[in-house]
């Protein structure tokens, strides 16, 4: 995401504009924080990269 940070969790949706809806999130800060945030939208312009972490 932009602004440095990391969110890691469940993909439970999308829509045709990459707005996501995580679940069990964990964000990490640029300084090594985490901090357990648990559902989230993210708005698909603030995307820089997807990866999953498992094989699908």
């Amino acid at each position: 995401m932009n602004g440095g940070r990391q969110v890691q969790g469940v993909l439970r949706g999308f829509d045709p504009f990459m707005n996501l809806v995580m679940d069990d999130c964990l964000e990490m800060a640029p300084g090594g924080l985490q901090n357990t945030i648990g559902m989230v939208v993210i708005r698909g312009n603030s995307i820089i990269m997807l990866e999953a972490l498992e094989r699908v």
